[in-house]
């Protein structure tokens, strides 16, 4: 994968999948639909999805992703366009469901502080490499490091999510 440039779209710590994707809106069944709900509920991104851009990014802290077990909570944000989550951490079940789903989560050491004193700040421009987990902010100059997307995930990802990769692999 080579490097991606867009938008940061910064949030806190403890983003769970209410305010990612709300509950009230779980009868949605085509993924495609999902993304105009995301973060309709997380107080001051009420537009959200009227105004991200495919390529943006989601830039959170620690425990993203966590509350239930909703998928609707990666593919909100897998079919808005957004090509991975930049989080120091994330709940397990959430990351589990984004590879499941063929979708990245990087996990990035630090990015909490970032936030926090405003070294990544919401709408500056990264550029983020999965393969290396290089992360720049070629806004503010600031540089962080992620995990590596895995040699597994690529294949995954490639594969369209892991219901497909098994099927390659079954030879089905």
């Amino acid at each position: 994968m080579s490097k991606q440039i867009g938008r940061a779209w910064v949030f806190g710590d403890d983003v769970d999948t209410d305010l990612i994707y709300h509950n009230k809106y779980l009868a949605e069944t085509d993924p495609n639909q999902m993304p105009q709900y995301a973060f309709e509920y997380y107080p001051g991104r009420e537009n959200y999805a009227k105004e991200v851009k495919p390529g943006d990014f989601v830039v959170a802290g620690k425990n993203f992703g966590c509350g239930s077990s909703r998928e609707h909570a990666v593919y909100c944000l897998q079919y808005a366009g957004v090509p991975c989550v930049l989080a120091e951490t994330c709940s397990r079940i959430y990351y589990r469901n984004a590879i499941n789903n063929g979708y990245p989560v990087l996990f990035v050491s630090g990015i909490s502080e970032a936030i926090q004193s405003g070294k990544i700040q919401n709408g500056d421009t990264l550029s983020v490499d999965l393969s290396t987990g290089e992360i720049e902010d070629l806004t503010t100059g600031t540089k962080l490091h992620g995990d590596a997307v895995s040699d597994l995930e690529h294949e995954i990802m490639a594969a369209g999510g892991l219901f497909n990769y098994m099927r390659q692999k079954a030879g089905v």
